[in-house]
């Protein structure tokens, strides 16, 4: 029994934060296919076979799937759920089925159809972080360094406890959240900090030490570290309109640190074990749910801003994969051939699927899953 109650206590916040933000992506393709006249036949929540569903006024099936992993909109005139054109129905269409069919809509249509699930997932977070920041308040600390660590990277770079970070590279540092995050990406590599000593701006070169840290996950990651702390948290509620604005930034610096990371993997400064996949992510979100249900409700922002960022990738099979096809289509004035797109299509399914079993394997890796499963059961 306890194993169940442990269990269930992964697996129901997983479920419920996965399928809102699928709902979410989900919802946007349908939203703007309806506003472009396209028929959507199924809008489905998970892959495999139907629970449970009901059909609208309009004749769309919306039903809860089996594998609660995802889902889709499948369109009129789709052969399946990656909107790949079934095309014998499609030449076979007449007139009137021609006006209701995705692949008979206009390039700017379908554009606007396929990154409208990506879009929805950002505006989602956005209204989440908005939300965050006005009723309860934001994580805003000031990028004042409280102390030194001693013998650490800022110590011997001369940041001073009282120095406030005014910028990093260049970027903007409001708070020391910020900072953190900035920092964490960059290990062993030098980062220009402007300071505000006494009244007067000075640059200070720091180079952060790469330190493992515990993940939450049951095991570590490695990041960088300057060694400097701040004396606490502060939380600070914001009116509606400042809390909208840090909210697009906060969701601009997930986007941000997401190209800075899988940056850092291709110029070889990284390793891709950090990567999460199901398990990771099932793990974090139990974890959270336990601790905090507003740590959730931010987690889902976080997350939905992943997976509209992972969708916009120009990979076959993914919402960026069709929006690169559409893009080589304007290019060449006519769309790419039938066997062009399948061949695309297959290797975005291996890409799709070897990415899966990558991130599932440091899973396995760092939770660690057999301690972990232990722990279910005792």
């Amino acid at each position: 029994m306890d194993f169940i109650v442990n269990l269930a206590g992964y697996i129901i916040p997983f479920v419920i934060v996965l399928t809102i933000i699928v709902f979410v992506h989900e919802l946007g393709h349908y939203w703007v296919a309806r506003r472009c006249g396209v028929r959507v036949e199924v809008f489905s929540i998970g892959f495999g076979p139907e629970l449970f569903g009901w059909n609208d006024r309009h004749g769309t099936r919306w039903k809860i799937s089996a594998i609660p992993l995802g889902g889709f909109v499948k369109f009129f005139g789709d052969a399946d759920a990656a909107s790949s054109a079934d095309n014998v129905a499609v030449s076979a269409m007449s007139e009137a089925d021609r006006k209701v069919s995705f692949h008979h809509q206009g390039l700017r249509a379908r554009s606007a159809i396929v990154a409208a699930g990506p879009v929805a997932n950002f505006l989602f977070a956005i209204l989440i972080y908005a939300a965050l920041f006005s009723l309860v308040g934001q994580p805003f600390t000031p990028p004042v360094v409280g102390s030194v660590v001693e013998g650490g990277a800022a110590e011997e770079a001369g940041l001073q406890p009282g120095d406030r970070i005014v910028s990093a590279d260049g970027t903007t540092i409001q708070r020391f959240e910020e900072l953190r995050a900035f920092v964490a990406l960059r290990a062993e590599t030098p980062i220009l900090f402007r300071v505000l000593r006494d009244g007067q701006e000075v640059d200070i070169t720091v180079v952060p030490r790469r330190t493992d840290v515990p993940d939450g996950l049951g095991g570590s990651q490695r990041v960088g570290q300057i060694g400097i702390r701040t004396a606490g948290v502060e939380f600070v509620r914001h009116d509606p309109a400042t809390a909208v604005v840090q909210a697009v930034r906060e969701t601009w610096n997930v986007v941000a640190n997401t190209f800075t990371y899988l940056g850092r993997i291709i110029e070889g400064r990284e390793s891709g074990d950090q990567l999460s996949g199901p398990l990771g992510i099932a793990k974090m979100s139990g974890d959270v749910a336990r601790a905090s249900w507003l740590g959730l409700i931010s987690l889902m922002a976080t997350l939905s801003v992943a997976i509209g960022l992972i969708n916009l990738f120009p990979v076959p099979m993914l919402d960026g994969g069709h929006l690169l096809f559409y893009g080589i289509e304007a290019l060449r004035g006519r769309p790419l051939g039938e066997r062009a797109q399948e061949y695309g299509f297959r290797i975005g399914f291996a890409l799709v699927l070897s990415l899966f079993l990558f991130a599932t394997w440091n899973d396995l890796n760092r939770l660690p899953i057999f301690n972990f499963l232990t722990g279910l059961f005792s």
